[in-house]
């Protein structure tokens, strides 16, 4: 029973890491952390930039909680656990798929193509606001139409190309 309740946690705090980005993401960096997020949405010159701060700020508090946690495996560890898979599977989607920071990494699949397209619209402005689509596993049901649709192939597709 101890190991569903561990994995309930877990999987709880994995699905809270997206609305809890979702809101951060729209409310305080293209709030009042603007400054710092607003390196993310310019054309970058290596492969860091400001915004990554966030990043490790997770990173850091799914660390402490594991640390914390580990006496015993108690529910701080799980629930660190739930923020290092969030963390990894927005390093694999964010970084590597819709920016392709680290390599070239291409796919037909429809999910992730609406995923990609939802992405590259929040980057079409490089202003603080109007922005849209601020989630990073979900989004509007028009992007997944699109992504069904012939023309939403990535090589036919001009907002998907870069």
């Amino acid at each position: 029973m101890q190991q569903f309740l561990n994995l309930a946690i877990v999987v709880a705090t994995f699905i809270s890491m997206e609305a809890f980005s979702w809101f951060i993401h729209k409310y305080l960096f293209h709030g009042p952390l603007w400054f710092i997020h607003k390196t993310h949405h310019r054309p970058r010159s290596s492969h860091f930039e400001f915004n990554d701060v966030f990043s490790l700020a997770f990173a850091g508090a799914a660390i402490w909680l594991i640390i914390a946690g580990l006496p015993g495996l108690t529910y701080q560890f799980w629930i660190g656990i739930g923020i290092t898979l969030y963390g990894v599977i927005y390093f694999v989607f964010h970084d590597v798929f819709i920016h392709r920071r680290v390599t070239e990494f291409k796919s037909g699949n429809r999910y992730l193509l609406a995923i990609r397209r939802a992405h590259k619209i929040h980057h079409k402005s490089q202003k603080k606001n109007p922005s849209e689509e601020f989630g990073l596993l979900s989004a509007s049901p028009k992007y997944f139409r699109k992504a069904r649709q012939k023309h939403s192939q990535p090589n036919e597709d001009p907002i998907l190309r870069n």
